[in-house]
């Protein structure tokens, strides 16, 4: 496939849609195997964006790992390339995943799948900040975390001993970014289905 990035990947980080270990916070509102489908249904508008645009090969990385029926369902219906996370939270796996990766692309973005106002000229913007010099490019999103990040290098102070589940993780890396000196491009701040409002904002959104 012919894309404009040839040299880039996206890596989208993904969960096995198994009832009570995805979603939970759209629980009890949500039963858990509603919040497992809401999960798959995310996941699908994620990868249809991926895919708008012919932007860069684009891998899931699956946890725990690759072999669930819906992995499987997601190759099939999609050109995408299938990888395991590894490491003991989430700072590691995105750090091994970068260092995987640009150890393959002179650039790599990473983003989760849940994010309904992430758009494919988002994407193809973030690309284009890597390409034309920036160090990083940074989502950030509306809970103080953020969304979607790309380097040219791995970046292990980026990610480690960082509270994940805390408001304060985008305000942590920029300051951790300043003082590694990294050059970062930000785009607008978007939002993620955390709890039952997001996902009835998404629900409105798709049903207009």
């Amino acid at each position: 496939m012919q894309t404009f990035f040839p040299d880039s990947v996206l890596l989208i980080f993904c969960k096995a849609p198994i009832p009570g270990q995805v979603k939970t916070r759209l629980q009890p509102t949500l039963s858990a195997e509603q919040a497992a489908a809401a999960h798959r249904q995310l996941t699908y508008m994620t990868l249809d964006r991926a895919f708008q645009q012919p932007l860069c090969n684009v891998e899931l990385h699956c946890a725990p790992d690759a072999s669930h029926d819906f992995f499987q369902d997601c190759v099939r219906r999609y050109p995408v390339t299938l990888r395991t996370q590894h490491g003991s939270d989430l700072g590691e796996r995105m750090q091994q995943a970068f260092e995987d990766a640009l150890g393959r692309y002179r650039h790599a973005l990473l983003m989760g799948c849940d994010c309904p106002s992430l758009s494919a000229d988002d994407l193809r913007c973030a690309l284009t900040a890597l390409n034309q010099g920036h160090d990083a490019v940074i989502a950030p999103a509306d809970d103080g975390g953020y969304v979607m990040i790309g380097l040219n290098e791995a970046q292990p102070r980026l990610f480690s001993n960082m509270n994940w589940g805390h408001d304060q993780v985008m305000s942590s890396t920029r300051r951790r970014s300043e003082d590694i000196g990294l050059k970062v491009y930000e785009l607008d701040s978007q939002w993620d289905v955390d709890t039952y409002q997001d996902w009835q904002r998404y629900l409105e959104l798709t049903n207009r």
